[in-house]
């Protein structure tokens, strides 16, 4: 397992952003060198977890737990041939991290990596496919395509900073007591919300905001 690409963003344009000025940093694309890897803060202050990476909308994007987003290459690969060959580009779907070898959306919540020498991240959630996003990869229907699929690819936490650089391996240090999937949680966050309760056995390692919805459900629900 290793570290395909280091995708970094710079601000451009999109017509579907929120973002200010209408700039986005959805448009990522593989950098040389090694690349520091921190904690950015909380949501709507911090932004990438990636030094030099773009997150112009600062309320839906960035911040602690999402502070890194990792999708696989075999998972890229399979959307080519879905999408009739088109060609995507390591970074193409926005995420941080390209992997290879890797199952991204089966990784647990609150599973943890170690990337490199010294980075450690912990998954955390897996992805909600935006408009910006449907803007960025200009196909029919984009978000509901991505929805029906449910590879989500995963957001992570950094839990040691470090830097990475493209060919650093993958290890997974540790894997929870539980079932829950990143992509477990995309679905019962999206199409299946009848799964909202079975979220809660991967505890404070979930995303706040879907332990939140999480818990919500079960309180209406009695």
């Amino acid at each position: 397992m290793k570290l395909l690409t280091v995708n970094i963003g710079r601000p451009r344009p999109n017509a579907q952003t929120d973002g200010p000025g209408g700039l986005s940093g959805i448009d990522k694309r593989p950098v040389e060198g090694p690349v520091e890897v921190r904690d950015p803060g909380p949501k709507g202050v911090g932004g990438s977890g990636l030094a030099g990476d773009a997150v112009c909308d600062l309320r839906h994007h960035g911040g602690s737990d999402q502070a890194v987003y990792a999708f696989a290459r075999e998972d890229l690969d399979a959307w080519e041939r879905e999408l009739g060959g088109r060609k995507l580009a390591d970074g193409a779907f926005g995420e941080n991290f390209t992997t290879l070898g890797l199952d991204v959306s089966g990784a647990l919540i609150g599973e943890r990596w170690r990337v490199g020498a010294d980075l450690v991240l912990e998954v955390t959630s897996g992805r909600i496919p935006c408009r910006t996003f449907a803007e960025h990869l200009g196909e029919q229907g984009w978000v509901r395509r991505f929805t029906q699929e449910g590879v989500t690819g995963a957001y992570l936490r950094v839990i040691e900073p470090g830097a990475v650089r493209a060919g650093d391996p993958v290890e997974i240090v540790h894997r929870p007591d539980h079932e829950i999937t990143a992509a477990l949680q995309f679905r019962a966050s999206t199409t299946e919300r009848t799964l909202l309760p079975s979220l809660l056995a991967a505890g404070e390692a979930l995303h706040p905001e879907a332990l939140r919805k999480a818990r919500e459900y079960v309180a209406r629900q009695g």
